[in-house]
């Protein structure tokens, strides 16, 4: 399914395009795009007067000419659908491949007396708890309740590697269509009927319910604005013609109107909006709205969890470091001791290093130890052993109230050590048997690779980037350093992320941010760019504007990039549209006074053959220039990270010099065919 998605254009595709190109032909869908809107009015009237040349009683330019305007106008109008039709083909296709997904599945309600009751999916409502067994699949959203299970979440991600999901925590949610793949769990369900993730993801990447963002609709009131003025300037040019005795059929004046007005960017201006929502669901994400995408490249701050994001997460032990008076193989043993009953990544990885430097345990010897688990209030974990033993470890400042508390001291080099793991970036854990602390373990998380050239590249684009993190200053700081991040927030508790979030947009400026916990869903709400991931609670994924099918929190940097090139392709081509006019002018305008105002001559710096060339060669290349630029407009302009201004010069230089030169080459070529073939 991921391949799929990353396919740009299928045959079957292009042929559906093809097919809606003529159906948005109906002036009820037309009306939408107020410039393509005039171009199909033209396209009408020009039809009219190849039919009768002197219908509305003014002079006719011929059937010939008529009919020729006509048909370059219709295609005008036909290849702007068909770009728009393009992309919403693709949103589609994705939806087909997702409904094929959603499928009746009949769910074990749970019935108050604990009895099971097999009822639809459709028929279940929010609040209903349902039990799902190994190859079933889940009936609707909702949260784990009860359980542990492997979830195949293929249907949906396009990863064939199950995840586990179990009730608590952070990755307590489900998603309907995805299925049980051992065990069993109890689900609430989080939804009614219609309202589930998986409905609600393909509405949106089929384009059933895309709103225009706020900037699409004000460039698309510039649009119909300047289409009003230019209407009120070929309006005015009728008395001004007849004035210096220059007839100009009704065919002219509409040719002269479609090559002046905005056609290019009026035509692709929704299927740039389209791709760019497309782009995103080929990243596995899914946009709750072209606005998010937008926000996105106007984003000023990045706000970033330290784990999972810029470092991989799993702290793994790297190396133990006995206190004075201590033997490297007791400090090495003590630790093992501590570790033994941890079933955590960091617990496990402590017990193999052990292991690989020469020691051993038996379960024998700790089958009656009573485990001590890690809270968040003591801070440490380990065992008490039959003989009243306590064996600990955990932050150094909790063992050593711990060995304060039980009589023990504390060694003098214990401070040292642990300051140095911390500046090298590492997290200090201390471990204590009785009231005798026997030394540090160095627990190392590593940043992922070629972070720090991502953040180079937000910083040369003016984003300022924020670490979160609950490590202590100092390893946050080293941390910090080592991934290239302008600021950091240490020992950072959820309502510092909100407090951090409202001062960036207090001083003006578009925050994003990454969550996946209930305890981040008010700061991923109050966010302009929330990303939550699908692995998360239920409600992350409702706060969020966007939620990661891959839970890969660094993906916030590529819709980042994404949501930029959506803006520097609306930028390029509108740039690139309005530009073109300019030398449609010196095109079409000269040749219609010429013969009334010879000196408007050295205005026809293009020499074209005749004022009627020059009219439908122009108009020609006005057509031919969407379906070319239909491309650029579905993979969007190249991103490069680079400053407002710089972007702003390329612009101009590339698309703005460009939609100038380009013209001028394309209709004087077009001029010479035609009158080569003597069509004019």
């Amino acid at each position: 399914m991921a391949a799929a998605r990353r396919k740009m254009i299928t045959k079957e595709i292009a042929s559906q395009a093809i097919l809606d190109a003529f159906k948005k032909l109906n002036p009820a869908v037309m009306i939408k795009n107020p410039v393509m809107f005039i171009v199909e009015v033209g396209t009408v009237i020009t039809l009219l007067l190849s039919i009768q040349p002197d219908l509305f009683g003014a002079e006719s330019a011929g059937r010939g000419f008529n009919l020729a305007v006509f048909f370059v106008l219709l295609f005008t109008v036909l290849f702007g659908n068909f770009a728009e039709a393009l992309a919403e083909g693709r949103g589609k296709a994705q939806a087909d491949t997702l409904r094929k997904t959603k499928s009746e599945t009949m769910a074990k309600l749970v019935q108050r007396d604990g009895s099971f009751k097999q009822v639809p999916s459709t028929q279940l409502k929010k609040g209903d708890i349902v039990r799902v067994e190994a190859g079933e699949l889940i009936p609707t959203d909702g949260e784990i309740i009860e359980g542990l299970a492997s979830i195949d979440e293929s249907a949906i991600t396009g990863e064939s590697a199950p995840v586990i999901k179990e009730a608590g925590g952070d990755f307590s949610s489900v998603t309907g269509g995805t299925r049980v793949a051992s065990d069993y769990i109890i689900v609430k369900v989080m939804t009614d009927p219609g309202e589930s993730f998986l409905d609600r993801m393909i509405s949106l990447v089929e384009g059933a319910k895309r709103q225009k963002t706020p900037n699409e609709l004000a460039l698309t009131t510039l649009l119909a604005v300047l289409t009003i003025i230019f209407l009120i300037v070929i309006i005015t040019m009728v008395p001004m013609a007849d004035y210096l005795n220059v007839n100009l059929d009704i065919a002219t004046l509409i040719a002269l109107l479609v090559c002046l007005i905005p056609t290019t960017i009026g035509a692709l201006l929704s299927a740039i909006g389209i791709a760019g929502m497309d782009r995103v669901t080929q990243y596995n994400v899914l946009a709750m709205s072209g606005k998010a995408v937008e926000a996105a490249g106007d984003i000023d701050t990045l706000i970033l969890d330290k784990t999972g994001t810029i470092t991989y997460g799993n702290r793994m032990a790297a190396e133990f470091i006995p206190v004075k008076g201590v033997t490297a193989k007791e400090m090495t043993f003590a630790a093992l001791q501590a570790s033994v009953k941890d079933e955590t990544p960091e617990g496990r990885s402590i017990v193999e290093l052990a292991g690989k430097l020469g020691e051993s345990w038996s379960e024998n010897e700790y089958g009656s130890a009573e485990v001590v688990e890690f809270t968040a209030e003591t801070r440490m974990s380990g065992l008490d052993m039959a003989g009243g033993v306590q064996i600990r470890k955990g932050a150094v400042d909790a063992i050593k109230k711990f060995v304060s508390a039980n009589g023990g001291s504390i060694p003098s080099d214990l401070e040292e050590a642990s300051n140095r793991i911390a500046r090298a970036g590492g997290t200090p854990l201390a471990a204590a048997v009785g009231n005798r602390i026997y030394g540090v373990i160095y627990l190392k998380d590593t940043v992922k690779p070629g972070l720090k050239e991502r953040f180079a590249e937000m910083r040369s684009m003016g984003i300022k980037t924020i670490m979160c993190t609950g490590d202590n200053p100092l390893t946050a700081a080293t941390i910090a350093l080592e991934a290239g991040v302008d600021d950091f927030i240490a020992e950072a508790k959820p309502e510092d992320k909100i407090a951090a979030i409202k001062k960036e947009q207090q001083e003006g400026k578009l925050v994003a941010m990454t969550g996946d916990g209930t305890n981040d869903a008010p700061a991923l709400a109050q966010a302009d760019v929330g990303l939550a991931m699908n692995s998360g609670t239920m409600a992350a994924k409702e706060a969020a504007n966007m939620i990661d099918l891959d839970s890969d929190p660094t993906k916030l940097l590529s819709v980042v990039s994404i949501g930029k090139q959506l803006l520097i392709t609306r930028g390029a081509l509108t740039t690139f549209s309005i530009a073109n006019d300019i030398a449609k002018y010196f095109a079409i305008i000269p040749a219609m006074f010429i013969l009334a105002m010879p000196q408007l001559q050295s205005l026809n710096i293009m020499h074209l053959a005749s004022p009627k060339s020059a009219i439908l060669s122009a108009l020609i290349f006005n057509a031919v220039i969407i379906p070319l630029l239909i491309p650029i407009a579905m993979r969007g302009v190249k991103y490069r990270a680079m400053t407002a201004d710089a972007l702003l010069t390329r612009n101009v230089l590339i698309y703005g010099l460009g939609g100038v030169i380009v013209p001028f080459i394309g209709i004087k070529i077009i001029d010479l065919v035609l009158h080569g073939l003597q069509l004019v």
